[in-house]
């Protein structure tokens, strides 16, 4: 199981997806996407920005798609489950699918 979060860096919103039993590094998000530093976004400005609400926001079909990051550690699994756009409802793929989908970067942003 994967969730989906939304941070800003440098002023950018971007969706960070890590393990539910982790949290986010937001240092090596910042890392990631090549920015000075990183904080969770105002959850209404992430709320309005991918069309879903907190809590059921998914890292597919968003009303304007963001930068994503991927914690590498998805790569692990065969199958990894994201919100599908609402509270409780998953959809289960392939890691490499979910960042083909998404268009994400890979790298070690949770801990």
């Amino acid at each position: 199981m994967l969730k989906t979060l939304v941070a800003e860096t440098d002023g950018v919103l971007v969706v960070a997806v890590v393990p539910v039993t982790g949290e986010l590094d937001l240092k090596a998000l910042a890392r990631a996407v090549g920015a000075s530093r990183a904080r969770m976004a105002d959850p209404v400005a992430a709320e309005r920005s991918s069309g879903y609400v907190r809590g059921g926001i998914s890292p597919l079909g968003q009303r304007r798609r963001l930068r994503t990051v991927v914690d590498a550690s998805a790569l692990d699994h065969d199958r990894v489950y994201v919100s599908a756009g609402r509270r409780g409802l998953d959809v289960g793929l392939a890691p490499a699918d979910l960042v083909r989908l998404t268009g994400a970067t890979v790298a070690p942003v949770g801990r």
